[in-house]
């Protein structure tokens, strides 16, 4: 076998494995693409043309269904494939990939059964192609797609739309630039009512990639021939024509041996007195050879973009394979490793999402610059410190005795009442981080590419981390409270010294002497139960919870980050790692339980790989051999 045909039954190969790996028809563009620059040969033809018995003809075998009508309903992808001399025969279906027919008659069975199981015992046609490999010594290496024959009318049992819909399936193969196009037309009808010619006219003007055939030259009436088209004067094409014949009824019904055929066809043709200077050019095993010939040039302009195109898959499937990570070890002390470092990823990601490496982490300074603020304003502190409820506070807390000089028990429930308002904002505040905390370990869950491949694992990770933040916010909430406390608990005594001294100073701003002292002691005490008074009781509580207020907005901050952002930030995974040092090697096993559908994914991915590892050897192996 020529490294040229050795490149071709690769392309076969290729051709094959892009369609058992779902490539074919759809998923990922580059695979299509590598399938449309692979060049195949489309077979069409009119109905009755003799399509099947061409495409026997180069097989060498009885293989596909016969009757009236379209007997063609579906696509046939027909893989040659040339295997050593003395080798067995066999086919294999792709929708049966385990099973080898070696009976070709139980292959035209196959073709019916597996057509009726989408079109049903109808005459309706399907564009779902059934791909059929074949494997011989009598074969050249080469990629038939058999379509269903053109029409003009539709039958009973058909659709209105039966022509059109064929027309449109095998537009769907003719048209595509890499495509050849195996025009098939009887010799005893007109050339120019031909429907293959017209169509491969329409979507090859120049005939640069149409080879003509003519079958049945051996029914022409008496007295005429074909020359006129096999010589190119009836209709050009780039490529010459080739006439066939075929099995007569009679031979097909005796079931005569191909091999017999193929001798018949020669003597044909070596005897014909019209057709005996072309012998050497006719027949189907010279029509093999020529399309053979054809893909070998056609793949040898095309081994650069081939090349290419396999190289960019690659590169894609390498970096599909780093995405989904490599098969996991069996070894316990293996599999600890890779948890542990799949527990850093996400850590990283995590930390990345605080720090401000990735979006997030400002929406916990959001709660502080915003939602602490505000919910400080809104607390209720004017009808708190309401002139009736200061009133109503300060005359209950002197009982029957009232103040001598100043309502200090008044003053101190007040301030104490108005401080537990504080409580409110404060535990809101570490819900409210802890909220942004544990979205942002779901989405760093989410964004470990090496994590997606472990749902359980995923699982595991989320909880013990939601645990922690649980920690982290009872421990924040306590600090917060405790904060609180701490200002109800010691008030600020030099705030209440410096007030009598302020108020000197606006009753006496002159600094009088004692007689003016004394008449404002007497004027203050004659005030006690005034509405000044009172009033001005509010105010200075307003004034020192307002003093509070502001300290308490600067350390809230302090400790909810000290307790949560940064425990977060340092511990967030202990508790995992203590619980994942005493699990046995079945539970680490089950940690890294994958999801099914990744393991497919890279298992599709690792077969790819080697096909176009194995593909990309062997054509630059072909291409230093030129």
């Amino acid at each position: 076998m020529t490294t040229m045909e050795s490149l071709i039954g690769l392309v076969n190969r290729i051709q094959r494995a892009c369609t058992m790996l779902g490539d074919y028809g759809g998923g990922d563009n580059t695979f299509s693409s590598l399938w449309e620059a692979l060049p195949s040969v489309a077979v069409v033809g009119g109905q009755s043309s003799g399509k099947s018995s061409v495409l026997e003809s180069i097989v060498g075998r009885d293989f596909l269904p016969r009757g009236s009508g379209i007997v063609t309903r579906r696509p046939l992808v027909l893989q040659l494939h040339k295997t050593d001399d003395g080798t067995q025969e066999y086919a294999e279906f792709l929708h049966l990939p385990k099973r080898r027919f070696t009976d070709f008659s139980s292959v035209r069975k196959e073709i019916q059964d597996e057509t009726d199981r989408i079109t049903g015992r109808s005459k309706q046609i399907s564009p779902v192609p059934i791909h059929l490999s074949i494997y011989s010594p009598y074969v050249v290496n080469l990629t038939l797609i058999d379509l269903p024959g053109l029409t003009k009318v539709a039958i009973e049992g058909q659709p209105e739309s039966i022509v059109e819909d064929i027309e449109s399936m095998v537009r769907t193969y003719v048209e595509k630039p890499n495509c050849v196009i195996l025009a098939i037309s009887p010799a005893n009808q007109d050339i120019a009512t031909s429907d293959a010619i017209k169509l491969a006219r329409e979507v090859d003007p120049a005939g640069e990639r149409t080879f003509g055939v003519l079958t049945k030259l051996d029914l022409m009436d008496k007295g005429t021939n074909a020359l006129d088209v096999l010589e190119g004067r009836s209709y050009r094409l780039q490529h010459p024509w080739v006439g066939i014949v075929n099995r007569s009824q009679a031979d097909i019904n005796k079931n005569v041996d191909m091999i017999i055929a193929r001798r018949k066809e020669r003597e044909y043709f070596a005897t014909s007195p019209d057709y005996g200077h072309l012998a050497s050019k006719m027949g189907s095993e010279y029509l093999a050879k020529l399309l053979s010939k054809h893909l070998e040039s056609v793949i040898r302009a095309r081994i650069p973009s081939i090349t290419s195109l396999i190289n960019k898959s690659i590169e894609e499937l390498e970096s599909e394979m780093d995405h989904l990570g490599r098969p996991i070890a069996v070894d316990a002390g293996a599999q600890l490793y890779t948890i542990l470092e799949l527990c850093r990823a996400f850590d990283r990601i995590f930390k990345e999402h605080l720090d401000g490496g990735r979006p997030g982490g400002d929406r916990i300074y959001g709660v502080f610059d915003n939602q602490l603020p505000a919910a400080l304003r809104k607390l209720p502190f004017d009808r708190h410190l309401s002139l009736q409820n200061v009133r109503k506070v300060v005359s209950e807390a002197d009982g029957y005795q009232p103040h001598l000089i100043a309502p200090e028990q008044g003053y101190r429930r007040l301030i104490e009442s108005s401080l537990n308002y504080f409580r409110g904002p404060a535990e809101a505040s570490v819900d409210a981080v802890h909220f942004v905390l544990k979205e942002l370990v779901r989405k760093s869950v989410g964004e470990t590419q090496e994590l997606r491949r472990f749902p359980t694992l995923q699982a595991e990770l989320a909880a013990a981390a939601n645990e922690a933040l649980e920690k982290f916010r009872e421990n924040s909430r306590k600090t917060v409270v405790r904060l609180v406390d701490m200002e109800a608990s010691y008030l600020t005594v030099e705030f209440f010294r410096k007030l009598p001294q302020e108020m000197d100073k606006v009753q006496n701003p002159s600094g009088g002497g004692g007689a003016a002292a004394a008449a404002a002691a007497a004027a203050a005490a004659s005030d006690r139960y005034s509405e000044n008074h009172f009033r001005r009781i509010g105010s200075n509580v307003s004034s020192y919870v307002g003093m509070v207020s502001e300290t308490l907005r600067r350390t809230i901050p302090k400790a909810v980050v000290y307790c949560q952002v940064r425990e977060a930030k340092q511990s967030l995974l202990n508790f995992f790692y203590t619980q994942i040092g005493k699990k046995e090697a079945k539970q680490l096993s089950q940690l890294l339980d994958e999801d099914p559908s990744l393991m497919e994914r890279r298992l599709q991915c690792v077969k790819r790989l080697e096909l176009y590892k194995a593909a990309r050897d062997e054509i630059d192996s072909v291409a230093w051999a030129r």
